[in-house]
């Protein structure tokens, strides 16, 4: 058997397994917070012990379930009391939202808005490799050219998610961010990994 008819115990080729590996690096590393901001007036501020309205905000019901079951989760093993509103809310410091927080006697509200995006990832240089063989007149070969970074290819960024923590109080922001991750994923891995990401930047900004 040739090198390259070497098969994967799936029936994959191996330079195949060996492309699907490089890919599969590549979108582990998909998700990530892009920026974050944080009210100065609150540095400092915990909000372990306290009660925090969750809120998820998105055009898709599913996404607003299960955002919501996934934050509850986070906020609830950082040591604070999570609830939630019957009614579906903005996500940000509207008065709604905060009249919400007041009536269940929460301390703040911790909003994710999920939406679906685009983003483009360039094609700088590239990884290639190329396999032959063969005699009499046949052959065969397989070659494979990958990008590694710089600009030009566009890919689907799958879904986008704006984290807002709101102080009850005085209506306003405490800290808020933008994450996103790709789309090579299922529904349900990427709204657990915007979530995940986005309440990690909340905790290492202090708030929990």
């Amino acid at each position: 058997m040739a090198h390259s008819d070497v098969l994967h115990p799936c029936g994959l080729p191996a330079v195949a397994l060996f492309a699907a590996g490089v890919l599969s690096v590549a979108s582990c590393a998909s998700t990530r917070l892009d920026a974050q901001w944080s009210d100065p007036q609150f540095q400092g501020r915990s909000l372990r012990g306290a009660k925090v309205l969750v809120v998820c905000d998105s055009s898709e019901p599913v996404i607003t379930r299960i955002c919501r079951d996934k934050l509850v989760a986070q906020v609830a093993a950082a040591g604070a009391s999570p609830v939630t509103a019957r009614e579906d809310l903005p996500a940000g410091p509207s008065d709604r939202t905060v009249a919400a927080a007041r009536s269940a006697g929460a301390t703040a509200v911790f909003g994710s808005s999920i939406a679906h995006g685009s983003g483009a990832v360039g094609a700088g240089p590239t990884f290639g490799f190329g396999v032959g063989g063969g005699s009499g007149g046949s052959g065969g070969g397989v070659g494979i050219s990958l990008p590694i970074g710089g600009g030009g290819m566009q890919l689907d960024a799958g879904y986008a998610a704006d984290m807002l923590v709101t102080d009850v109080a005085t209506g306003r922001l405490m800290w808020t961010s933008r994450v996103t991750t790709g789309s090579w994923q299922s529904l349900d891995a990427q709204i657990g990994e915007l979530v995940q990401t986005g309440f990690e930047g909340a905790r290492k900004a202090g708030l929990f």
